[in-house]
């Protein structure tokens, strides 16, 4: 019987292989594999770095639990050094980084799904529920974005008094609430509906009002002022 030979990356054909790929065709034309593969540069003796990158794909259930992993769990992978593990979270860290809105250019919120894309990034991962609030000038630009609480909403924890004091601290017109489900599922349940309905009252009485609130799940969203809740 003939012994099984590992396709290395130099016996794939040159227009098939990753960074030729980017070269002519473009990022955006490369898989998750490919990309992850550009970033360790080679594989090991026994595998090509495209076998290998499919391994690190295989290890986590989505592509997104990347940006949480340590050193420790990418240098459990049989092939994956300290080196390779360093370069992989240096990359997930600079895609975060141009991911965040920066500061010195406030983002304007003109309807839910801006809201949505300001904060789709970093929350539609999260293990847990984070409430988020978006303080806005009169101008509907983020002056600030702030976690309130972190757990299962629920309406007698998620106080009234600590959103409208950080906003009138802020000097904020009004203000865009949201939180993450984590099961991915962005249906509201009764508990958001009974929250949203509390800080609309309450920023009826400050004079701040509550523009939105934005449920987050997998890579979608639900706003309740949309679904008519507001």
């Amino acid at each position: 019987m003939l012994k099984e030979q590992t396709l290395m990356i130099r016996d794939v054909h040159t227009a098939d292989r990753p960074r030729e790929r980017l070269i002519n065709q473009g990022a955006t034309s490369l898989s998750n594999q490919e990309l992850i593969a550009i970033m360790l540069r080679t594989g090991t003796r026994q595998e090509s770095v495209l076998h290998l990158s499919n391994r690190v794909l295989n290890h986590f259930e989505q592509i997104q639990q990347l940006k949480d992993a340590s050193i420790e769990e990418l240098t459990s992978i049989n092939g994956i050094g300290q080196a390779k593990a360093v370069q992989l979270l240096a990359a997930v860290e600079l895609g975060r980084r141009l991911s965040s809105r920066q500061t010195d250019a406030k983002f304007t919120i003109r309807s839910p799904k801006d809201a949505a894309s300001y904060l789709m990034a970093d929350m539609t991962s999260l293990k847990q529920e984070h409430f988020v609030v978006l303080f806005l000038n009169i101008k509907n630009q983020v002056l600030h974005k702030q976690t309130i609480f972190v757990g299962s909403l629920n309406a007698s924890i998620v106080h009234p008094r600590e959103i409208f004091r950080e906003a009138v601290r802020r000097s904020a017109a009004s203000i865009v609430c949201a939180h993450n489900h984590p099961s991915g599922n962005p249906a509201p349940s009764p508990e958001d509906i009974a929250v949203t309905k509390r800080l609309m009252e309450a920023g009826s009485i400050v004079g701040i009002e509550l523009l939105d609130h934005i449920i987050i799940g997998d890579h979608q969203f639900i706003s309740l002022n949309e679904k008519g809740y507001m």
